[in-house]
């Protein structure tokens, strides 16, 4: 067992606060379902519950860090210093049909030493609250679920992987585009897998339950903290060309170390066959 920097202590007593509360919420979502009204606008209220904990907590530790928040937006810090990249609550629509699957994601990414932009993700955490699974990683420290190292999975055959991927809806992603992967991808694997929370999705290739992951027209809080957990457990992670970014999310295509490279000859050859 590697020792928890004071980074990751950090960020887990903040996630772990705001799960808190979120587990509490959750519980209430059985009773609303049944409502006139319905739970939507109280899973709103919920999600940024989450952020407004997160926020004060994190700031409270690192008062001159900077934010990039799903719902509060770009908050600026000291330009020389890192900044904190947050989802809140990643699943909402699980959250908001009461299935127990969704997370928190926390990530620290660094500026450029030239002062162009961000540079790379230096921590990441993603915490189930349902399951109390914290999942985490830095920069050359390798990745963790709580004190257990992760690394991806060993399988080396296509027809022996799970894949899992973030299926368009209502106007987000790019339905004929997924199509294309899907059915060039779908006959050479075990299953393809849709459980709705990304951030979770990639934490679960670095800990080795899947093979893989593709999904496009995410955001930089969706996976900043999952690029990193897959990377420092021994994966890839690129966009549709094959091209590897701190943080992937207009196009992201994670796999382990065996078969990255075989899903992106797949991916490409279908989006090029198009």
């Amino acid at each position: 067992m590697t020792a928890i920097s004071g980074l990751i202590r950090v960020m887990e007593k903040a996630a772990r606060k705001a799960g808190q509360r979120l587990r509490r919420d959750f519980g209430e979502i059985e009773h609303l379902q049944v409502s006139r009204k319905g739970p939507a606008d109280f899973v709103s209220k919920a999600d940024q519950a989450s952020e407004r904990t997160l926020w004060e907590e994190l700031r409270a530790a690192r008062p001159d860090w900077g934010f990039e928040l799903e719902e509060g937006g770009t908050i600026e810090g000291d330009p020389t210093k890192p900044r904190w990249v947050i989802d809140p609550l990643d699943g909402t629509s699980n959250f908001l049909h009461g299935i127990p699957h969704f997370a928190i994601s926390i990530a620290a990414q660094e500026p450029k030493l030239d002062g162009s932009g961000w540079g790379d993700v230096i921590a990441g955490l993603v915490y189930q609250p349902i399951t109390d699974e914290s999942f985490w990683a830095e920069k050359t420290r390798g990745a963790w679920l709580q004190d257990k190292r992760l690394r991806v999975s060993a399988r080396r055959h296509l027809d022996e992987s799970l894949i899992a991927t973030g299926i368009p809806f209502t106007g987000r992603g790019n339905i004929e585009e997924w199509t294309k992967i899907y059915l060039s991808l779908a006959p050479q694997i075990a299953g393809i897998r849709r459980f709705g929370a990304a951030s979770l999705d990639l934490a679960w290739v670095a800990a080795g339950r899947y093979e893989g992951f593709w999904e496009s027209g995410l955001s930089p809080w969706d996976t900043a903290a999952g690029c990193l957990l897959v990377r420092e457990a021994g994966g890839f992670v690129s966009d549709y060309k094959g091209r590897s970014q701190p943080i992937c999310d207009a196009e992201v295509l994670a796999g382990n170390d065996a078969l990255h490279s075989r899903l992106h000859k797949i991916l490409a050859g279908a989006l090029k066959a198009g």
